[in-house]
């Protein structure tokens, strides 16, 4: 008895060790796979102005301008008072747009009837690690509502037009005049571009009104 007792018992193990195999004693088949270890991706400066343009495509084309308020890096849907920030570190704001009427009466400066003079107020900061040149930098203004496109002036009192040089960590505030004709609103949309060989950069537009 004893010995039969050890034989059924040797069985009754066989039965579950081959149950819990799998039945076609192929365990490997049933194991997951271990996954390949991605490898240690590039490590890219995207500020290096030196960096070619393959690279920054890979690696920072989708990040480009990102900051830490929400809104920079965001090309479109600005509003005034929000800022977007280029690759290189020149973040832009448009500040505000207000209706121009302190006229140089030595200049013979004075408003048209049917257009609207104003001038806008533009904030710039360099927080890149080069100099930047601020001539580089221009606007289109156009109607928000029904169309139209400002044309651009300049009225001599308190004119800080896009031009110099601007160093790291500095930061200014410029403006730019222009005049829409009346039938166009007050509601506008400012396009600040820059020109540039690198990337194809992008032209950040903020939507407000002409105050005053």
């Amino acid at each position: 008895m004893r010995a039969r007792a050890t034989a059924a018992t040797a069985a009754l193990l066989l039965a579950v060790l081959t149950a819990c195999g799998g039945g076609d004693g192929d365990s490997s088949s049933s194991k997951p796979k271990p996954r390949a270890s991605a490898g240690k991706e590039k490590s890219v400066d995207c500020t290096d102005e030196s960096l070619d343009q393959a690279d920054w495509m890979e690696h920072c084309a989708d990040e480009a301008g990102t900051g830490g308020d929400g809104t920079e890096g965001q090309a479109t849907g600005l509003e005034f008072g929000e800022s977007y920030e280029w690759p290189d570190g020149l973040k832009v704001t448009v500040v505000d747009a207000k209706v121009f009427t302190d006229y140089d009466p030595g200049l013979l400066e004075s408003a048209e009837p049917g257009k609207t003079d104003f001038r806008v107020s533009l904030k710039l900061e360099n927080t890149g690690k080069a100099p930047v040149d601020l001539g580089d930098l221009s606007t289109i203004i156009e109607g928000a509502t029904n169309g139209g496109e400002a044309s651009f002036t300049t009225f001599e009192k308190g004119s800080q037009p896009l031009e110099g040089r601007l160093a790291p960590g500095v930061t200014v505030t410029k403006n730019d005049d222009n005049v829409l004709e009346t039938r166009y609103g007050r509601k506008v949309v400012v396009t600040v571009q820059r020109m540039s060989d690198d990337f194809g950069l992008e032209a950040p537009e903020f939507t407000g009104e002409i105050a005053g």
